[in-house]
């Protein structure tokens, strides 16, 4: 294949035939080998353009007219550095021409790829052009975009744009092997001086054919243009915007206050703040076009109203879109009134959506009926991104103008019929209802993250909590349900009974949040919830026991788990502030609703430990939330070591002094003293019961051996406890010499070995730490010494059972010495391991 010095026709004929010929046989699956080696070979000739430019501009075959564009591209790019400037700017106005020329071509992909070898070639020149090299480029392209040269040109104008604004931006330019700097040169430039131009001619372009658009009664090919604009313009509002936000973070409102950084749930949805800065304000903000936008979908809207198909067509979608992206924007491109102007644009958002989802029933019913969920959908998320930059409060204030209840109102109405379609759906597969509960709920969690934790002064208005009420007691209602219903199916891959904790435990944390919300209700319920099934298995004690009662008191000791007490993520976790607030002028600590739910849960586990029952009532299944359970409330509750920091202000000090009195309630009831002391060894007890009456069970063991117990070793007071319990002793005991424990897996050993050898290194007095580690490994070492000792110690050492007491039980107390680091004056140390080498 020839390059630039065969410039006669016969060989660019023979050249574009070739081509012709590969792209046919590999369509045909003739030859592939061969047909792909030509195509390679085009694009590997040195300075092909010319060849390239004629396939374009005369071959038959669109295929090939894609290689050729292709071939361009990777030549231009690789020999960018030799090329004169002349050169350079002839490649990009022949694809601008080209893709203008043959604007109505029927291949849209050809000229989707032209336009993109244009932008690409164009960002590779970025830093050479002159600032007159590139209006004159932009000129060509604004010339197309204003209409003057038909739709079809029109079209294309905003397509080439789309594509140069995608290889501007670092998540999803092309490749080019150049530094970083020169994509981060190329980004700032394009930000500074020509992005906000762009979405100027988009929305001219958007707003010229409006009219024509919803005036027809059919689609017209103006529609096609509207679509490309508004793809564009949500392009723009994509971008990271660095360069023009001028966000200082010097002037805080209600509403920077509390914007949070892009968040991408691990449900599948997202919110990207949008920040352009102030340079943006009179394009976004002050022209008005967001009114516009908002009529254009309202008209359209009514106009197709019996038309459902609508609401998933491009056009439709690519606005919903762009109205969400509007409901993100957030930063200094409002101005410092205290959130006037920020207040005002959401509330144009609002106004001109709250159809989409409101009234929820109506809205339900009509996607239960067929039409489509995409419109309800977005409305959720509308709501997502309204709520990751308000306040609570500010939140449900915006609707109170159009509506005589709140947005927090509104939120807990849709999902409540959300959670009814979800309850009513008896369908294995993610519905729609599923879509929008896991919207909902990030919701929620972006109003009442920020405010959950002890640092946290706001709270939800009134009605607000009143909505939040209502909300917890259906979502507990479904839980319920959804429960009994697992218990009732005999289908062995039920969902419900297989899903694990830990991945229960987003969706669990999010009601947490809501319940906390209103945890006035929310305490009263779980503990009615909680005494009505307890009374029910007592009256039916002796006889087979409803397995739909079981799975319904499962789901209630999750859900209570997540709401009285926190993740410690390694330390140790305050009591929510919801809890402490609200229930700050409760004096009598027997009464408060937190210790009379837990008493009553703590009651309910304690009875595991009576064998008839245990075979009964307390499955591995059940064990396994009982455990977690106890595990997540000792940390926060059981002896908790109480620290209160000083507040600066005589106001932080009253606040302070409010929530001290409420924590020493709830924590000292708890606490050192009889009934802490009570709790711990029914913990303890239930330790052993999990670990020796449920053979094989792992996943339960897993959560006593690294949960559990581990959470109970972790403050040396609480050490010092323990070994004044028998029930300890009987642990250590049993671990030392009973072979049962053997059976535990050889993790959950170590495990169990490091938390008996870390609980005697917390004693203060070293002796005493000492004489415990001597009766925890004493039985071990007289053992290895007898075995040591015998004539037949080879033979004996190959038993299984010896085998398996020194490979897990020897080096599981070994990694207790280690990896905790107990004292080096133990002085069976070097002895005790000196026979486990032996062996």
């Amino acid at each position: 294949m020839q390059g630039p010095g065969s410039n006669g026709l016969a060989q660019l004929q023979a050249t574009m035939h070739a081509v012709e010929l590969a792209c046919t046989s590999i369509q045909m699956h003739i030859n592939p080998a061969a047909a792909e080696a030509t195509l390679l070979s085009l694009r590997s000739t040195p300075q092909p353009y010319q060849a390239c430019q004629f396939i374009l501009e005369n071959s038959q075959v669109p295929i090939a007219r894609f290689q050729a564009a292709a071939a361009i591209r990777d030549a231009a790019i690789r020999e960018w550095g030799f090329l004169i400037a002349d050169d350079k700017r002839s490649l990009i106005s022949f694809c601008l021409c080209f893709v203008m020329q043959h604007a109505s071509s029927p291949e849209g992909y050809v000229l989707a790829k032209v336009s993109s070898v244009a932008a690409q070639l164009m960002k590779r020149g970025w830093l050479d052009f002159t600032a007159v090299e590139k209006e004159a480029f932009f000129n060509q392209v604004n010339q197309a975009i204003l209409g003057i040269h038909g739709i079809d040109v029109q079209f294309i104008g905003v397509n080439f744009l789309e594509s140069l604004v995608s290889e501007f931006s670092p998540s999803t330019s092309s490749a080019m092997g150049l530094p970083r700097e020169f994509h981060e040169q190329c980004w700032r430039s394009l930000e500074i001086d020509f992005l906000k131009t762009f979405y100027t001619w988009a929305r001219n372009a958007a707003i010229s054919v409006t009219n024509r658009i919803i005036e027809s009664n059919s689609e017209v090919p103006e529609v096609k243009v509207c679509n490309a604009a508004l793809r564009l313009m949500l392009q723009i509002l994509n971008w990271d915007f660095r360069y023009n936000s001028n966000s200082t973070k010097s002037s805080i409102n209600v509403f920077s206050a509390v914007a949070r950084h892009d968040t991408d749930s691990p449900r599948g949805s997202e919110c990207t703040l949008v920040q352009p800065g102030p340079a943006w304000r009179d394009v976004l903000i002050s022209s008005g076009h967001i009114g516009w936008l908002l009529s254009l979908y309202a008209a359209l809207r009514q106009k197709f109203s019996c038309e459902g198909y609508w609401i998933d067509c491009p056009i439709a979608v690519s606005a919903r879109k762009l109205i969400l992206q509007f409901c993100s924007l957030t930063g200094t491109i409002f101005l410092s009134d205290n959130g006037k102007m920020h207040e005002h644009h959401l509330l144009q958002l609002l106004s001109g959506m709250i159809d989409w989802i409101d009234p929820p029933d109506t809205v339900s019913k009509s996607i239960e009926c067929g039409k489509s969920e995409s419109e309800m959908l977005d409305g959720c998320r509308a709501l997502l991104a309204i709520a990751n930059v308000t306040t609570p409060f500010v939140f449900d204030q915006l609707l109170k103008s159009i509506r005589p209840f709140g947005a927090l109102t509104l939120l807990s109405t849709l999902m409540c019929e959300v959670i009814k379609a979800l309850m009513m759906s008896n369908t294995e597969e993610e519905t729609w209802s599923w879509v929008a509960r896991d919207i909902l709920l990030d919701t929620w969690t972006a109003l009442l993250v920020p405010f959950d934790s002890s640092g946290g002064k706001s709270m939800l208005p009134p009605e607000g909590v009143n909505a939040a009420g209502n909300l917890f007691a259906l979502i507990v209602e479904s839980e319920l349900k959804a429960a009994v219903s697992s218990a009732l199916t005999d289908d062995d891959d039920d969902d419900y009974l297989h899903t694990s904790i830990s991945a229960m435990d987003e969706r669990l944390s999010s009601y947490a949040l809501i319940a906390r919300g209103a945890i006035h209700v929310a305490i009263p319920l779980l503990t009615r919830l909680f005494s009505e099934r307890f009374v029910r298995l007592d009256q039916g004690r002796g006889v087979i026991y409803p397995t739909e009662i079981l799975e319904e008191v499962y789901s209630l000791l999750l859900i209570a788990g997540h709401v009285v007490a926190d993740e410690g993520e390694g330390e140790t976790p305050l009591v929510p502030y919801a809890i402490q607030t609200y229930f700050a002028d409760n004096i009598e600590a027997d009464k408060h609703p937190v210790i009379v739910l837990s008493s009553s849960i703590i009651r309910f586990a304690e009875k595991s430990l009576d064998a008839e029952l245990r075979a009964l009532v307390f499955s591995p299944r059940l064990m396994e939330a009982v455990v977690w359970f106890l595990a997540r409330w000792s940390h926060t509750y059981l002896m908790h070591p109480e620290e209160i920091k000083e507040g600066n202000s005589a106001h932080d000090q009253d606040h302070q002094l409010r929530l001290l009195q409420t924590r020493k309630g709830l924590l000292n009831f708890f606490g050192e003293g009889i009934q802490g002391r009570l709790v711990l060894d029914i913990i303890v007890r239930i330790s052993i019961t999990t670990l020796m009456s449920y053979p094989g069970e792992k996943n339960l063991q897993a959560l006593t051996c690294y949960r559990l117990l581990h959470a109970l070793v972790q403050h040396k007071h609480i050490c010092v406890h323990l070994f004044s319990l028998d029930s300890w002793r009987n642990l250590a005991h049993a671990f030392a010499n009973e072979k049962s424990l053997l059976l535990l897996n050889t993790a959950h050993q170590r495990s169990l070995a490091q938390t008996l050898v870390h609980s005697a290194s917390g004693l203060m007095n070293s002796d005493a730490s000492n004489l415990c580690i001597r009766d925890l490994v004493g039985h071990m070492v007289t053992c290895l010494g007898e075995l040591s000792g015998k004539d037949d110690f080879k033979i004996v050492a190959q038993q299984p059972d010896i085998i398996l007491m020194t490979s897990c039980r020897s080096v599981a107390c070994w990694n207790g010495f280690v990896e905790l680091q107990v004292p080096q004056n133990l002085g069976h140390k070097r002895q005790y391991m000196s026979w486990v080498y032996q062996l």
